[in-house]
């Protein structure tokens, strides 16, 4: 039995149900104290699993439903018909600040693992793998030749940490997790860090369009370290659009747009990115003022001349590595 503190008003006793067994269409309650108005219980279903990316915080895997949640729910039991406790709430999607029929609730077997920690070592133990991940979405998997877009792709893989240690590389695909299919970067992230510190994990994965698999020592989640966001970069530019990428002003990396831009060390090569047309392809595809190309096909950019090089040579779509931010993403550029 576990006491769920649903309100100031009182405590509400519920023994912990498996969430995973959870359907949509499930008849749940929602209990807390909404509005202040005292303890309530609510009534509705199931609408949703899994719902993640919806950038309410880093660890994402909430049930939706449609029981009433306001504010005063958030901290209380989402139980089942049984009596037992498959969720906590935890927040609403609204336009108007009350409710609008989508509330969301941290699963049980979400929430467990965490309290069984904290009750141990008094803090939360993820499982970090060191990595920066992205979404595949058609042009993506077409780009990198995949044979489907299942699966999350590696945009960097940190030195030293533990997924560079058991051999991952920048562009690796990861399609499973100890045997469960990879499905967003919300998913596997939830995947990692629910593992835990020091739990060796199996990842299959495709690197250059061959099944791969590696068992991983997961480190823990380090402190954040908050990093400076670029600003776009000043100066004459030395190279515009022509002969390059359509629509795009580039420029040489120099050592005043390195400190414009607040990059470190890990970043010695590529072009910066210091203006282009809105209404180009490389701006619907993603890039912006700032932006570092460190690759065009899966090949070095060391400069401009060898950055006009590599489009000149490409066919169709032109499969760029970005450095933004701190991180690195891949994206795909019509020619």
């Amino acid at each position: 039995m576990i006491k769920i503190k649903g309100s100031p008003a009182g405590l509400v006793a519920a023994e912990f149900g498996d969430s995973s067994k959870l359907r949509l269409g499930d008849v749940v309650l929602a209990v807390g104290n909404p509005l202040g108005v005292g303890e309530t219980v609510t009534m509705g279903i199931v609408s949703a699993k899994g719902r993640a990316d919806l950038g309410i915080t880093a660890y994402e895997d909430f049930i939706q439903t449609d029981a009433a949640i306001n504010p005063g729910n958030s901290g209380g039991a989402l139980i089942n018909t049984e009596g037992k406790l498959v969720g906590i709430n935890t927040a609403i999607l609204s336009r108007t600040g009350g409710y609008q029929g989508i509330g969301l609730a941290i699963p049980s077997n979400m929430a467990q693992p965490i309290m069984e920690t904290l009750k141990l070592s008094g803090k939360v133990s993820r499982g970090f793998l060191g990595v920066g991940i992205q979404d595949i979405d058609h042009d993506l998997a077409t780009a990198l030749k995949l044979s489907s877009s299942n699966g999350v792709l590696l945009t960097e893989v940190r030195a030293g940490g533990p997924g560079g240690k058991a051999g991952l590389v920048r562009g690796d695909v990861v399609t499973k997790v100890d045997g469960r299919p990879v499905t967003s970067t919300g998913q596997f992230r939830n995947l990692i860090a629910s593992s835990g510190a020091k739990k060796r994990v199996s990842l299959e994965l495709v690197r250059d369009g061959k099944p791969l698999s590696l068992a991983v020592d997961l480190g823990e989640v380090p402190d954040e370290v908050a990093e400076g966001m670029p600003g776009q970069p000043s100066g004459s530019p030395q190279a515009t659009s022509g002969g390059a990428l359509d629509g795009v002003t580039l420029e040489e990396l120099t050592p005043e747009n390195r400190r414009t831009l607040g990059l470190g060390s890990d970043v010695q090569k590529g072009v910066v990115i210091t203006d282009l047309d809105a209404h180009s392809s490389a701006a619907k595809a993603g890039l912006r003022p700032g932006d570092v190309v460190l690759e065009l096909n899966r090949a070095a950019v060391d400069s401009l001349a060898r950055f006009k090089e590599l489009y000149a040579k490409a066919s169709g779509d032109v499969l760029l590595l970005v450095r933004r931010h701190g991180g690195t993403v891949f994206l795909v550029v019509r020619k």
